[in-house]
């Protein structure tokens, strides 16, 4: 973060309750550092805390759709590039006012996005977490938008995202704040 901008408030947001990403468990370094993204930036609500080494997260009151926990990677340091693992974590929201949304937020916190990509299915926002774990933030196109070839098979693409277009779409559900990119 930069000097003077604000941190968002855990508590003054919560993700739409339609969000949903199954389950993933994430080891972290620190807590406390992955919970303030998740939860603080996201938006993901709290629902269990196991100790002081692990949470269970969710969009909606579910048990959890996220762990974290830093069980066997307390202080730790992220895997090297060229090890595998898992490449991100994409969260799908359920649509582009969401995102827009979810994008503002992640500005707003000083979060570099990584990129930005339209699929022909989906529009797809790439970031880091604080573990440098991956993040897809996304949203689906309608199934009758989706490219296809001639003979009725999914042709996807990778196009550039319009961010600002995309970004104007959060103002309406904005209280304050400049939507600058």
């Amino acid at each position: 973060m930069t000097a003077g901008s604000k941190s968002p408030s855990p508590e003054s947001f919560t993700i739409h309750p339609q969000v949903r990403i199954g389950h993933v468990h994430l080891k972290v370094a620190n807590l406390e550092r992955a919970l303030h993204f998740y939860r603080g930036v996201l938006g993901f609500q709290v629902m269990q805390y196991f100790g002081d080494s692990a949470a269970f997260l969710s969009a909606g009151g579910y048990h959890h759709h996220l762990a974290l926990n830093t069980w066997e990677s307390l202080g730790g340091s992220p895997p090297p590039p060229d090890a595998t693992g898992l490449y991100h974590t994409a969260i799908l929201y359920p649509d582009r006012a969401q995102l827009a949304l979810a994008l503002h937020r992640v500005l707003q916190a000083n979060i570099p996005l990584e990129g930005a990509a339209d699929h022909g299915v989906s529009q797809s926002i790439y970031l880091r977490d604080p573990d440098d774990n991956g993040v897809e933030l996304y949203c689906d196109k309608p199934r009758d938008q989706w490219p296809r070839a001639a003979d009725g098979q999914l042709a996807m693409y990778t196009r550039p995202l319009d961010l600002a277009l995309l970004l104007r779409e959060a103002a309406p559900h904005l209280s304050t704040g400049p939507l600058d990119l």
